[in-house]
């Protein structure tokens, strides 16, 4: 059993000092007239946030907020198949001994950052609702956790690493919830270790694939004769302006993320540039501060890996044999789904069923992809719903049902 070390994050004054003289030699692009985002990310915005990052921003400030908020540790997990790996991670237990053990799975470009938010909300003790002990790693090759050194590895080896890290944990029976690449990592654990270790899951960004008469029989004769929602026909419509505008970045981090890499690791203007044109774009009007977003890239930029490792999930998982996830993948575990409006690919509701063992759904009139950091008060709403007492998935770890025991007096 690998041992767990406190962890704090310290970057070196002289890498902010080398930050702060590529910042100054930094030669911007022209830019087309009124434009505003259609061509990307505005000239106006990447100047201001990188006067601010040179001059203004405290990387040491936020450093020392970050490791205020989120206890983190780090452990070695070994890799079927590769080496073992030095895995960065946020644990938090409630204060109650059975609360609910919870693996929180970010995605891209986020970090462990991404549950700063729903993390005090989450390890709450209340008579209201459930508690939950919570874990979030970051991904080999994300924030401070060791990247891979070989190809390969995939979705299925990301899995690996985020279920042996929780059973090392003592972490034996244990909930997930996750969006982005955590909606396909959860996805894989619930299918691989649901049942014995996984007891349910929640996500964000359920991906479904249409109904299938073959399979979905009922529900495929349902939806003929049902109409779509307004919620639904604006999904779908934003869905379709996703697909032709905005997955550039994925073709070219599935193809060749080396040759993208070069520029993020060297740039750390181009590195701000791909990133903030997401969190402006994937969100539903949140109002990113500048520092904010910096402390956003700053993490990726002084990642442990180098910026280039966070994009190489996209190549393995498009090249792996098990990268299609075929409609027969369904894990049935209960899973809980929660839909927010500005998501980046929005799924109709019935379709849903076809992911997996659809217990709890959920509709929110506001919020977009980085639900737990955009909507923390919604999502964790969502969840202690789902696995509260009068929730479908209420007492699912056994043992562990998030409330304080009660003692029956002797009479």
């Amino acid at each position: 059993m690998s041992v767990e070390l406190p962890f704090q994050i310290s970057i070196p004054d002289f890498k902010l000092d080398l930050l702060r003289q590529k910042l100054a030699l930094t030669e911007f692009p022209d830019e087309l007239e009124n434009t505003g985002w259609n061509y990307g990310a505005p000239l106006s915005d990447i100047k201001r946030l990188v006067a601010r990052w040179k001059d203004g921003y405290d990387w040491k400030l936020e450093e020392a907020k970050l490791n205020q908020d989120l206890p983190q540790f780090t452990k070695d997990i070994e890799v079927n198949g590769f080496e073992t790996l030095n895995i960065h991670y946020v644990h938090q237990e409630s204060s109650l001994a059975n609360a609910i053990p919870l693996l929180f799975v970010h995605g891209w470009p986020g970090s462990f950052i991404e549950v700063r938010k729903i993390l005090p909300l989450l390890v709450q003790s209340s008579p209201q609702f459930p508690a939950f002990h919570v874990v979030a790693l970051s991904l080999p090759g994300f924030g401070f956790s060791e990247g891979a050194h070989k190809p390969g590895f995939a979705a299925e080896q990301y899995a690996e690493v985020a279920h042996k890290l929780m059973l090392s944990l003592g972490y034996h029976e244990y909930v997930t919830q996750g969006g982005d690449w955590g909606y396909v990592i959860t996805r894989i654990i619930a299918h691989r270790y649901g049942g014995k270790y996984s007891k349910a899951w929640h996500t964000n960004f359920p991906l479904a694939t249409p109904l299938n008469i073959s399979v979905n029989p009922i529900l495929f004769l349902q939806h003929l004769f049902t109409p779509y929602t307004a919620a639904e026909k604006a999904g779908i419509e934003r869905s379709k302006r996703f697909e032709k505008e905005g997955q550039g970045y994925f073709h070219e981090q599935s193809t060749k993320p080396q040759t993208l890499g070069y520029s993020l690791a060297d740039s750390p203007v181009g590195l701000l540039a791909w990133i903030y044109e997401k969190l402006a774009t994937w969100t539903d009007s949140y109002p990113w501060t500048d520092d904010e977003v910096l402390t956003w890239v700053t993490i990726f930029y002084f990642s442990r890996a180098g910026p280039a490792a966070s994009i190489r999930i996209y190549y393995e998982f498009v090249h792996s044999a098990n990268g299609s996830q075929p409609s027969s993948f369904k894990p049935m575990i209960p899973l809980g789904v929660s839909h927010f409006p500005e998501e980046l690919r929005i799924t109709p509701r019935k379709f849903v069923h076809s992911v997996g063992n659809l217990v709890f759904q959920v509709e929110h009139s506001t919020g977009g992809h980085f639900a737990a950091y955009e909507c923390p008060d919604e999502l964790v709403d969502d969840l202690r719903k789902m696995f509260g007492k009068r929730g479908p998935a209420f007492g699912v770890v056994p043992g562990k049902n998030g409330y304080e025991r009660r003692i029956r007096a002797n009479l």
